[in-house]
């Protein structure tokens, strides 16, 4: 009886020390993406405002009244069309006071010829000295000079008549006017500004860190903020040589070489810079948050292909508004995680879940 008591006993002591077996932990989600995918690139975006590449203030060429304006704005005008007049009281009694010096000039000069050939008769006969037909020569000279000037003069006075009209000087549209009829303005004064439509391109600023990626006729890709969906073909044609003072930023026009009516001037629109061909290939975009540090070495976590995360040490290059260049550590193809790095264990098992890139 004492045997079986304390086989059971034993029994229950040898139940007792066995331990429940522990649950199976599942895998924890991790925010992912994949290095070299489409919008992991070294893409640069910024913003721009669509202005004509030319683009003429127009003013009169001589003081006066404005009596008619012909255009409006938005009014689309051709060279040599009529824009507006000043009135010509004063430039007509001018062109007449000098059309009349020019006949007073001409008289004094026909009087000039005659008398010298007199003199000059009386020379050949010696009934006069050298010296006085020198001076009758030199008379001679004066008045053809003189008629030269008055007839320059007339030709301004009549240029004065022409300048009273002020004409477009291209193709283009109006895009601002700065006078009315019965104002009256100074010479150079503008009066009317008419932009080119056949040239449009886009103005950006671009931040002095990311210059180095600018490189003059470079394709580039644009869209305007009122038609997102469509993409327009761009070159960059203009880099500014030093950089704005107040925004320390460079200037950079874009050339938009299929524009349409849809892009109209003062549009916004965003231009893409593709990245250069060199350092695609060796350089990967990845978020700021994919970035960690330990021991004083940079890391990314890798998902292996059995879902495992794995630390790696990688080398970093310049940092972005979009993330950071990682030159080296990383291939194309391979997953890293992009959020809660810091709390990752290296082998642990993840869920992948695809985020959004930089």
């Amino acid at each position: 009886m004492n045997v079986k008591l304390l086989s059971l006993v034993f029994f229950f002591l040898l139940a007792g020390c066995n331990k429940p077996a522990e649950p199976v932990t599942a895998p924890r989600p991790a925010l992912i993406m994949m290095v070299g995918g489409s919008g992991a690139s070294s893409s640069m975006v910024l913003v721009g405002e669509v202005q004509p590449r030319y683009a003429a203030s127009q003013g009169f060429r001589i003081s006066g009244k404005i009596i008619e304006r012909k255009v409006d704005v938005g009014a689309i005008v051709k060279k040599g069309q009529l824009l507006a007049r000043l009135d010509t009281a004063d430039v007509n009694l001018n062109a007449a006071a000098a059309m009349a010096d020019v006949r007073a000039a001409e008289a004094s000069h026909a009087l000039a010829v005659a008398e010298f050939e007199r003199q000059r008769q009386l020379f050949a006969k010696k009934f006069i000295s050298a010296s006085a037909l020198d001076i009758r020569d030199a008379e001679l000279k004066t008045s053809a000079a003189r008629l030269a000037q008055v007839k320059a003069q007339a030709n301004v006075s009549g240029n004065q008549t022409q300048y009273a009209n002020l004409t477009a000087d291209r193709d283009g549209v109006v895009t601002m006017i700065r006078a009315e009829p019965g104002q009256v303005v100074e010479a150079g004064e503008v009066v009317v500004q008419v932009a080119n439509l056949k040239e449009t391109e886009v103005l950006v600023a671009v931040p002095e860190s990311r210059m180095a990626e600018i490189v003059s006729g470079t394709p580039v890709t644009v869209k305007m903020w009122a038609n997102p969906n469509k993409a327009y073909i761009g070159r960059v044609r203009e880099i500014a040589p030093a950089a704005d003072s107040a925004t320390r930023a460079f200037n950079v026009r874009v050339s938009v070489t299929d524009a349409d009516e849809m892009v109209k001037l003062g549009m916004t629109a965003g231009v893409k810079f593709k990245p250069r061909q060199a350092e695609s290939s060796q350089q990967w975009l990845i978020p700021l948050a994919a970035l960690t540090e330990r021991n004083g070495k940079k890391l990314v976590w890798v998902i292996d292909a059995e879902n495992k995360a794995q630390p790696r040490e990688v080398t970093a290059g310049d940092f972005t508004e979009q993330g950071v260049m990682i030159t080296d550590g990383l291939q194309a193809g391979e997953k890293i995680a992009i959020a809660g790095v810091h709390t990752l264990v290296k082998g642990q098992l993840v869920k992948p879940v695809t985020g959004a890139t930089p």
